[in-house]
């Protein structure tokens, strides 16, 4: 395959930045010989309208270079989250077309307590992304994917909202799957950090077997 350089503005919340899920996908992309130049705006319990208010992802954004921008909200399952959700990405999106950049979606997760919302998750992000013809990054749809062969995989951590080291590495894959089109399945059985910038992953072949394909479909 031709070389491939991607570079990726993420804008989210904690559910990004926990296990430093952009790290991870730089890092899973080295492993194949693609270069993913990440870069990250997020803060704890930040909405996109926060961003939008805030102003250091709008800077961030136009500062171009960018192949992709990746948005993440929490669930957005209720209707009212699902109508902030829609016009936080259209005006998002705004600035990322005139950066020349793809705004990209990353679907995140309903709490542990709340499973019966993954459906709702799933509808708000994917009209979202519809709205702006984006691309959908269905990291939630893989945890459902993944717990259908495997209902004991701890993809959750102890608060029940953020995710485990193995939950994140799951969701990269997702990502790393959709930005490059190319498949994750045969990946390393490790992905560790030389820096420490994110939590060693350490798979049997099975589990990795489970995950990659969960991600590929």
């Amino acid at each position: 395959m031709p070389a491939l350089i991607l570079r990726v503005l993420f804008i989210g919340n904690s559910l990004t930045f926990a296990n430093n899920l952009p790290a991870m996908v730089s890092a899973i992309g080295h492993q194949q010989g693609v270069t993913i130049e990440c870069e990250t705006v997020a803060f704890p319990d930040f909405s996109l309208g926060d961003h939008v208010q805030r102003g250091d992802a709008v800077r961030a954004i136009a500062r171009g270079g960018w192949s992709f921008v990746v948005l993440q909200q929490g669930p957005s399952a209720l209707a009212e989250s699902r109508v902030q959700l829609r016009a936080s990405v259209r005006t998002l999106d705004r600035a990322v077309r005139r950066a020349g950049a793809k705004t990209a979606l990353y679907m995140v997760w309903p709490a542990a307590n709340r499973l019966g919302d993954f459906d709702r998750v799933r509808e708000s992000y994917a009209v979202a992304t519809a709205d702006v013809q984006g691309l959908l990054l269905p990291a939630g749809e893989a945890w459902r994917a993944a717990w259908r062969r495997d209902p004991t995989l701890a993809l959750y951590g102890s608060d029940g909202v953020h995710p485990t080291p193995l939950g994140t590495y799951l969701a990269a894959l997702v990502v790393y799957r959709k930005l490059t089109e190319r498949s994750p399945v045969g990946l390393p059985l490790t992905l560790t950090s030389a820096s420490g910038e994110f939590p060693s992953i350490t798979l049997s072949a099975g589990e990795a077997a489970l995950l990659q394909q969960a991600a590929a479909r």
